[in-house]
């Protein structure tokens, strides 16, 4: 199958999920002050955080389809089922931000994006495995070592939200910022690819 109808429509998912969220930054009617806008500040900084995640997610995915040449009905829903969880982002942002990070909310935001995390290694393994394990993408891909660390703190995050907030929040910003840095794996092996052939 060819695999320009899965970008686009996840393309299009990812731009609603923005859009989503943007709507619930709502407008302070009542009143026309800056100072007004500072019991915002909660849910635009979970709109914030939220918005880095969907970009770091639409920019992973990007890049990896980039080095695949086919899909199939189990990598079809394996992405269905990233697209799922990337747009339950909304409703637990919304609830954070609303409740100014209490607790429960900081721990099913942390579940949210730990089962975001497992749908995109899903979908990712899928892909290896359907062009094989000496294909572009396999060796593009690697170990994955940035993905297992996010796990790993986004397992420590859900508890950690009912002990104290501010170390659940620094380990949801210590993986935004983790991928905030560009992964230059797939750039790289294409860069040698173009390089090997000309």
């Amino acid at each position: 199958m060819n695999k320009g109808r899965i970008e686009a429509f996840s393309d299009g998912v990812i731009a609603i999920i923005i859009t989503i969220m943007v709507l619930e930054l709502k407008i302070p009617h009542e009143k026309s002050e800056l100072k007004d806008l500072l019991s915002l500040w909660p849910v635009f900084l979970s709109y914030v955080l939220s918005f880095i995640y969907v970009g770091i997610y639409w920019n992973n995915h990007h890049h990896m389809f980039t080095v695949v040449n086919k899909v199939n009905g189990a990598i079809l829903w394996a992405n269905m089922h990233l697209l799922f969880w990337l747009s339950m982002i909304p409703f637990a942002t919304g609830w954070m931000g609303e409740n100014h990070f209490a607790p429960a909310t900081m721990a099913l935001y942390g579940f949210v994006m730990f089962m975001n995390a497992i749908a995109y290694s899903i979908l990712s393994n899928l892909l290896i495995k359907h062009h094989g394990s000496d294909s572009l993408l396999s060796r593009a891909m690697g170990k994955g070592l940035k993905g297992k660390v996010s796990v790993a703190c986004y397992i420590t995050a859900i508890p950690s939200a009912f002990i104290n907030v501010w170390i659940s929040g620094g380990l949801f910003v210590l993986v935004a910022l983790l991928w905030l840095i560009p992964d230059k794996r797939i750039e790289n092996i294409i860069l040698k690819e173009n390089q090997h052939s000309s």
